[in-house]
């Protein structure tokens, strides 16, 4: 088969791969891909190119190493790494909240939806669930309640 040939199908595949990294990122398919478009560009264009393997594998070499340091940083950019997110107690402080189990002073057997979610929660006085309520503290993985004013 003649190397021109060879080039083309070379970046063929590699423009495959890429499309594919392209539709699916995170296949990875980016660094196999760029090596073979590059090694197909080169050759095509420079005469001797297929016949030297030192040429080869050293552009396959310096080509991984930089595409994969690209690849890296750009996945870095696009999908920027963000903490867990987490509610704690003390972040309800402030909020205001539904009874739906029956709060008792000294148990955190009741139970207050605040937003979507639901904590365990203690009170100062006994408050009857349907009742609203104002979140005036946290502690640990429950809340303090007062009926709203």
């Amino acid at each position: 088969m003649d190397p021109a040939t060879i080039a083309i199908i070379l970046m063929i595949i590699g423009l495959i791969l890429l499309i594919i990294e392209a539709l699916t990122p995170g296949f990875f398919a980016v660094i196999p891909g760029a090596i073979l478009v590059i090694i197909g560009v080169l050759g095509y264009f420079v005469d001797g190119y297929f016949d030297n393997p030192v040429l080869m594998v050293s552009t396959v070499i310096i080509v991984a190493f930089f595409v994969s340091i690209g690849t890296v940083k750009l996945y870095q950019i696009l999908a920027k790494p963000t903490p867990p997110e987490t509610t704690v107690t003390e972040s309800m402080v402030g909020r205001t909240g539904i009874v739906t189990v029956k709060t008792d002073p000294n148990s955190i057997k009741g139970k207050v939806k605040v937003g979507s979610d639901v904590w365990s929660a203690t009170s100062e006085v006994v408050i009857e669930k349907g009742t609203e309520v104002f979140v005036y503290a946290g502690e640990g993985v429950h809340i303090k309640v007062r009926p709203k004013e």
